[in-house]
């Protein structure tokens, strides 16, 4: 059976956390500087590496359990371990491809079985505490990046792509198939599915009709 190749967003997709960012700096007390820092970012006065730092750099000093306390809370969306076990059934590679950050990604990955996981980084020192800084592997453009390398790696018979963002439109941009999830306003895919039970029968027609 040849493999095929499936990615997924995070947020809003997989799980009901919309934003590891956003709810972090609510949980911390910090939204407002936080939400400054994204105005700025979207009118165009600062690259995302320094976004993800200047965010970052309003959590230095708290401990990694704080971080890992709010990641181990976020719940999944309903329908999701059916999924993740219809798709190894039928020799799909998982891939997640988050712009939020990997404590929650590495999480969901490790307890789903996905074969791949892109997120980004907060680095913490020696004491376990966030220094500030960030490793940013996944920007509001590269998501379609990281897709197609691994599309180039794998060679898939299929490719699809499933989230809910504007930041996934360069994802579905390179896969064969585009699943949307309940999506934000001006995101369209192949296929739009209210929840992750009817992305799984959407997947299933597919299969059929391509015999795979």
């Amino acid at each position: 059976m040849k493999i095929k190749l499936i990615a997924f967003d995070l947020e809003g997709t997989l799980v009901k956390s919309k934003s590891s960012w956003v709810e972090l700096h609510k949980r911390f007390g910090t939204w407002d500087k936080g939400k400054e820092y994204a105005e700025r970012f979207f009118r165009g006065e600062f690259d995302y590496q320094t976004w993800a730092d200047l965010d970052a750099s309003l959590w230095k000093g708290r401990k990694r359990e704080e971080i890992l306390e709010w990641a181990n809370s976020v719940e999944y969306m309903e329908g999701v371990e059916e999924l993740f076990e219809f798709l190894r059934e039928n020799n799909f590679k998982i891939a997640i491809i988050s712009g939020g950050l990997m404590c929650l990604a590495k999480r969901v990955a490790d307890e789903l079985n996905a074969d791949y996981v892109f997120a980004n980084e907060l680095i913490f020192d020696e004491e376990g505490r966030v220094t500030g800084k960030v490793i940013a592997r996944v920007d509001f453009q590269n998501k379609g990046e990281i897709l197609a390398k691994l599309k180039e790696e794998l060679k898939p018979s299929l490719t699809i792509a499933v989230g809910d963002g504007h930041n996934d439109i360069a994802m579905f941009k390179v896969a064969d198939v585009s699943i949307a999830v309940n999506p934000h306003e001006g995101v369209e895919g192949d296929y739009v599915a209210k929840d992750l039970k009817e992305v799984k029968e959407i997947i299933k027609e597919i299969l059929e009709e391509r015999g795979q």
